[in-house]
């Protein structure tokens, strides 16, 4: 029933930037805590991003502190993920996610999307 679907990934060059979105149905985005998590071949999924319920409270991975920003817009049920000056080892599959409150965002969250992919090409 819950669906988080993930747009605007591709394939760009370092120092490029992108933004993700993510768009939730099922559900009522602004009661819940929200997120991107991201895989990169063969490795484990990472945390990279979670926002809380009205976005007074933001939380990053220190890989990317500092260059992504995590938004969101309840009015249109909907997560953003800001990628600038992308690096190749940002390459990888972004997944949006939700969870109840911002720290079980960042470990176990409670609904995934289908993932976009982002590449980044030196």
């Amino acid at each position: 029933q819950v669906q988080l679907v993930e747009s605007g990934g591709g394939l760009v060059q370092a120092g490029d930037s992108l933004r993700l979105s993510c768009a939730a149905s099922g559900l009522t985005f602004s009661s819940y805590a929200g997120g991107w998590f991201r895989q990169a071949p063969g490795k484990e999924r990472e945390f990279v991003a979670a926002i809380s319920w009205t976005g007074g409270a933001t939380y990053y991975a220190d890989s990317v502190k500092g260059r992504f920003t995590i938004s969101r817009d309840n009015a249109k049920n909907t997560v953003y993920l800001q990628l600038n000056d992308l690096k190749p080892e940002d390459t990888a599959v972004y997944y949006c996610v939700a969870a109840d409150i911002l720290v079980v965002v960042t470990t176990k969250p409670f609904y995934w999307g289908q993932g976009t992919q982002v590449t980044v090409s030196s």
